[in-house]
């Protein structure tokens, strides 16, 4: 047999080179990885400062970005493909020329809205496979295969077979000249075996994968071991083009770090296995950074970015057992860099990888903490599969254990899931809209006061579920029989279901439909995020912002708290045992709901609700109206709501029910409270639209409810009051201002869409002292503080004239009127920033209680 000469380049070493070459290739590839990780963790920062301040994504971001990255690691990457005499050198600059290109492909899909992720994926799934048969046909790779294809050599043949029979073998040009590998029909596997080649479907037969497959699929379970645990999958379709987009991203990495690659990396047909696993590691992990940081929307692909790249070294050993078994299929790294890819776009739903919840240990904190442990068990894999499959007398394990190694894993991940994990699909559903709305034209006013009030709730109700039960029955019971567990709304005639893009194309062609939102659902996580308590003391005395307001004194002076009025707070839940709140509850079995975890007793993890009910109702100086009482209900579960939810809990307050009751057949409107304090928004990101909720508000607003709602806190942009319901005219909407009377620069301002003036009026917001959970307290901002203390001064309104109760006009005209000035803040002296006046800035001014009380007692 003809001994086989190594690849050599024309100084005949494989990495033989100018030195400066090798540091340029040095500086090249940390150049690489610093512009690409700065550019994605910037790209992820400006959406999420946009997200938390109320503006809407640019949808031109990403593709620009993208396009950025691919030039700067591009192009030192194509000089690198062209200039050094190296062929190692060469095959470094390809391999990362190709994976900044595809990059810059695949990172332009981001421009797709998030809210659409199976879109996504589809678009994601369909652009890599199409990149991977691109790459897979280009000229220099035609020329490689055998046989002379692509206008290469034809193979030679010698005679040393035993037996004195001739043995071919086959001598492949490679691009640049170079001989490529000489081939037998038997060879030795390095473990004293022949071992057949293997077909290019990866299996040793072609039929069935072979061990290095096998191991290489060991290795892709392995890391998705953390995923399993902390993670958890979205709705069937996500998940089926989530796979889809995994299989195709490692296709590609296959075409990319095909064998020439690692031959050349390696020095040859029989590669050093330290320079192998090393060197080529080190160069391959840079090409499969540029394809993680191409991977997945805004969010998701950080986590790749962190675990992804140091399977290179895995890749690597595995590329010397495949030498050493005789193979040459692309199929390890198609199964390891598909299944390393697997988890983050999966298992982690992008949205959910925001600031809006890392103010707790939520999502972004599992999925950093399923990243690290990815790192951890790809380290491990590269130490482990190198000792064990890279030494130069090393052995392969045989198939059976490979096989055993993919079974116990494969078992191990669906025992973590269903164990430790979150088992089962957890995807988004959609609200399906009716077209015809309730109409609630005519309801007579009746008498003042409470009596009058619940005559008017008793009367939307019934019009409402009479339009609810009428409209929806035939295509409730449609969606019934195709299983999308359809559950109907009142308030806003809907139904919220199952399905995905096309459930939702399919209904939004309905006559009866207008229109159909997506109702985000959070996923589940391993561990609940820790209550949040409070560390600031307890209150000596009335708070700065009771005094600022004068309800102080309209407790000791006018002799008014609040009694006989009833708050109603819509939040993460109140703690109902606080000192400060538990005497303020209402009590029954309809003053408490929650449809997320479907509770029994007033509760609050998240500690929001139960600051914003302290401030509007609690005892000890922290609220407005300490005499009245309180209901509640769960909308926001960790920080993010939905339609439905914000539903739900409207609903309940329009007409609550007991415990497991229907709110259609069992709502009590006569038991509705008098006032809503809503310090939540809902923004585009968890599926409202700017029209999503105007049908609850005006319907609370005829059954004589006020609604009380957060102008929220996107300052100081004008015309930043978008988020229903704060710019609805039914709803009373507030910003907050600081100790100085000074509007805060983070408090909304208007003018609302449609150019009505907002905010209404304006309360302190700004180092709010009130109640958290665990009896503690706690000083927070935002609009979400000012909110409840306007509910609360209506409280002692309502108490002091019992005949305003549910006269919204003249509630609001007393709250305007008694105003006082407050001092407006701009970003800027820019007529622009000017929001078209002081209306939209400060509203009427700072609401004042006592003088606000003093009018209504008047009358």
């Amino acid at each position: 047999m003809r001994p086989e000469p190594p690849p050599t380049g024309s100084d005949g070493t494989a990495w033989s080179a100018n030195p400066w070459a090798v540091v340029a290739a040095v500086l090249a590839g940390g150049w690489t990885v610093a512009t690409t990780v700065l550019l994605q963790v910037a790209g992820w920062s400006v959406d999420q400062v946009r997200l938390a301040s109320g503006l809407d994504r640019w949808p031109w971001l990403w593709p620009v970005l993208s396009l950025a990255g691919a030039l700067l690691a591009g192009l030192p990457a194509l000089l690198l493909a062209l200039l050094p005499r190296s062929p190692a050198l060469r095959a470094t600059g390809r391999a990362w020329l190709a994976g900044a290109l595809a990059l810059g492909v695949l990172g332009a899909l981001r421009a797709l809205p998030p809210v659409h992720h199976e879109l996504y994926l589809a678009a994601l799934a369909a652009t890599a496979a199409g990149l991977a048969l691109v790459a897979a046909r280009l000229p220099a790779r035609r020329r490689a295969l055998p046989n002379g294809s692509g206008g290469g050599p034809g193979p030679a043949t010698t005679a040393d077979a035993p037996g004195g029979e001739p043995r071919a073998t086959t001598t492949v040009e490679a691009p640049d000249g170079e001989p490529g590998p000489a081939t037998t029909a038997d060879e030795p596997d390095g473990a004293g075996r022949t071992g057949r080649r293997a077909s290019a479907a990866g299996g040793a037969d072609g039929r069935r994968p072979d061990r290095v497959t096998l191991l290489a699929v060991a290795a892709g379970l392995a890391l998705l071991l953390p995923w399993a645990w902390l993670g958890a999958l979205g709705g069937l379709l996500e998940t089926l083009l989530a796979a889809l987009a995994a299989a195709a991203l490692g296709a590609l990495a296959g075409v990319l770090l095909d064998g020439r690659f690692w031959r050349r990396l390696g020095g040859g047909e029989r590669p050093r296995p330290a320079r192998l696993v090393f060197l080529g590691g080190l160069v391959a992990g840079v090409t499969l950074l540029l394809l993680a940081a191409g991977t997945g929307q805004s969010g998701a692909q950080l986590p790749a970015l962190l675990a992804v790249p140091p399977v290179a070294f895995t890749l690597a050993a595995l590329y010397a057992a495949t030498r050493r078994a005789g193979t040459r299929s692309a199929a390890p790294v198609g199964w390891l860099v598909g299944l390393a890819l697997f988890g983050p776009l999966a298992l982690a739903d992008p949205e959910e990888v925001s600031i809006l919840l890392a103010t707790a240990r939520d999502v972004p904190f599992w999925v950093a903490a399923a990243a690290v442990v990815g790192l951890a068990v790809a380290v491990l894999l590269a130490v482990g599969y190198g000792v064990l499959l890279a030494r130069p007398r090393a052995v392969t394990p045989s198939r059976r254990v490979a096989v055993l190694a993919a079974g116990v894993l494969l078992v191990a991940v669906g025992v973590v899931d269903v164990v430790p994990g979150q088992p089962g699909l957890h995807g988004e559903r959609l609200l399906v809209v009716l077209r015809e709305q309730a109409d609630l034209a005519g309801i007579p006013a009746g008498t003042p006061g409470r009596t009058g009030r619940d005559a008017r709730a008793a009367e939307v109700y019934r019009r409402l579920v009479a339009t609810a039960e009428r409209t929806q029955g035939d295509l409730r019971g449609e969606l019934s029989r195709l299983r999308l567990d359809p559950k109907p709304y009142y308030l806003v005639n809907a139904i919220e279901i199952d399905g995905g893009p096309a459930v939702r194309a399919w209904l939004s062609g309905r006559p009866e439909v207008s229109r159909v939102l997506v109702s985000q659902r959070v996923r589940p996580l391993p561990a609940p995020a820790p209550t949040s308590n409070g560390d600031a003391p307890a209150p000596a005395g009335p708070a700065w912002n009771i005094r600022l307001l004068g309800a102080d004194r309209v407790w000791s002076e006018l002799g008014v708290t609040g009694s006989g009025v009833v708050v109603g707070s819509s939040d993460s839940g109140v703690d109902g045992r606080h000192p400060a709140l538990a005497d303020g509850f209402r009590g029954g079995d309809d003053s408490w709901y929650d449809p997320w975890d479907r509770t029994r007793s007033p509760n609050d993890a998240g500690g929001h609700g139960t600051h914003t009910v302290g401030s509007a109702v609690g005892r000890d100086g922290i609220g407005v109206a300490p005499g009245a009482r309180w209901v509640g209900c769960v909308n926001l579960d960790r920080n993010l709501g939905s339609p439905a939810h914000y539903l739900d809990c409207l609903q309940f307050m329009l007409a609550p029910f007991p415990p497991g009751g229907d709110p259609i057949t069992d709502g009590r409107p006569a038991r509705a409270p008098d006032v809503l304090t809503n310090s939540w928004g809902c923004p585009p990101i968890e599926g409202c639209d700017p029209r999503a909720l105007r049908p609850a508000a005006d319907a609370l607003a005829a059954a004589g409810i006020l609604v009380v709602a957060a102008a929220g806190n996107t300052g100081p942009y004008c015309g930043s009051i978008v988020d229903p319901p704060a710019p609805y005219p039914d709803v009373l909407t507030v910003g907050a201002v600081d100790r100085n009377r000074r509007v805060t620069l983070f408090s909304s301002r208007g003018p609302a869409p449609g150019g009505a003036a907002k905010p209404d009026v304006l309360a302190p917001g700004a180092g709010v002292l009130s109640a958290m959970p665990g009896g503690g307290y706690a000083t927070l901002d935002g609009t979400s503080m000012a909110t409840p203390q306007v509910a609360g001064v209506v409280a002692l309104m309502w108490s002091a004239n019992p005949a305003l109760v549910g006269d919204l006009e003249r509630t609001r005209r007393i709250l305007r009127e008694t105003a006082k000035p407050a001092q407006p803040s701009y970003r800027s002296r820019a007529p622009q920033d000017a929001c078209g006046g002081n209306a939209n800035i400060t509203g009427a001014g700072l609401v004042d209680a006592y003088a606000a009380v003093r009018a209504a007692r008047a009358g």
